[in-house]
């Protein structure tokens, strides 16, 4: 993870400055074309189910791509590395269960609220109470106060919220196993993630309906957008960008969500539920130029 300047690699000052912001926004568009593809899958295999199709096809991606079986594991190491990998599996489940009821993009916005909350627990400066105001500012505009056909679900926002908690256990998770078995924690964190989910999403959905021939191509673009294809981009992002641009770059990415559902699902968000995307974005951002050496955010895999 980089700090106040990104990490030196052969061949970075060769690359033109809009390769890595070009890889980044990729990266932000893989994830939330994956989210909305699926959303597409819900009637189907449910929350449940997807979410196990993702972690399980994203795992065997990952394993093949950064052989974690070459990793060292002592007692120390396990225990931040299951909690990880339980993070993460958390932070899928209560995301997709919020998709089935909410908007992608008000998903989103909602979730970032606990990567947000972590960064502003460390400071106690007064300029963090602005966007700390700003935050649950946003928060309240969506609250039921439209008309009923569009007003959010309540559950639906409260899972995407749990999931922003457990995007912030991730954070603080993977820093930790990351710090000792590098990239390849990835790997094995989504394969204990999977392994945790995929026996609920077998029981509530059934083998046969899971591992269905006819939704097996979608299993695995979901997987390969939403975790393989955008870590990739996102590591050359990070390697050549400072930590504060990197975070202020991904804060767009609720709007980026917001809009390949409404091109790819025909979700259309009130002016009010736009308001609400753009005032937690810029609680991001502000919370993100404001940090004092402060890592950038990690995205979930």
């Amino acid at each position: 993870m980089s700090h106040d300047t990104a990490l030196p690699t052969p061949g970075a000052a060769a690359l033109p400055p809009v390769v890595p912001v070009a890889a980044l926004f990729a990266a932000m568009v893989s994830v939330t074309t994956g989210a909305s593809i699926a959303k597409t899958l819900f009637p189907i295999t449910g929350a449940e189910g997807t979410t196990a199709l993702r972690l399980t096809t994203a795992a065997l991606m990952l394993t093949l791509l950064l052989r974690p079986w070459r990793m060292r594991l002592t007692r120390s190491t396990w225990l931040p590395l299951l909690i990880y990998g339980g993070a993460m599996a958390g932070m899928n489940f209560l995301f997709y269960r919020a998709l089935q009821t909410i908007p992608v993009g008000i998903a989103i916005a909602v979730e970032f609220t606990g990567p947000l909350g972590l960064a502003l627990l460390s400071s106690r400066r007064k300029v963090d109470f602005l966007w700390i105001g700003l935050a649950v500012a946003g928060l309240l505009l969506l609250l039921p106060l439209e008309p009923a056909a569009t007003r959010l679900d309540p559950y639906g926002v409260a899972y995407a919220l749990a999931a922003g908690a457990f995007w912030a256990l991730y954070i603080v998770a993977a820093k930790k196993a990351g710090g000792a078995h590098g990239t390849q924690a990835t790997a094995a964190g989504t394969m204990i993630a999977a392994c945790l989910v995929l026996p609920v999403g077998i029981v509530h959905t059934g083998a046969a309906t899971l591992f269905q021939p006819a939704i097996l191509g979608s299993a695995i673009m979901v997987g390969a957008l939403s975790s393989a294809l955008p870590y990739t981009l996102e590591m050359v992002a990070l390697r050549r960008l400072p930590a504060q641009t990197f975070g202020t770059l991904t804060s767009a990415e609720p709007a980026v969500g917001a809009l390949m559902a409404m091109l790819l699902l025909g979700e259309a968000l009130s002016p009010l539920h736009w308001l609400a995307i753009a005032t937690i974005m810029v609680a991001s951002i502000g919370a993100t130029l404001s940090a004092r050496r402060a890592p950038p955010p990690v995205l979930p895999e």
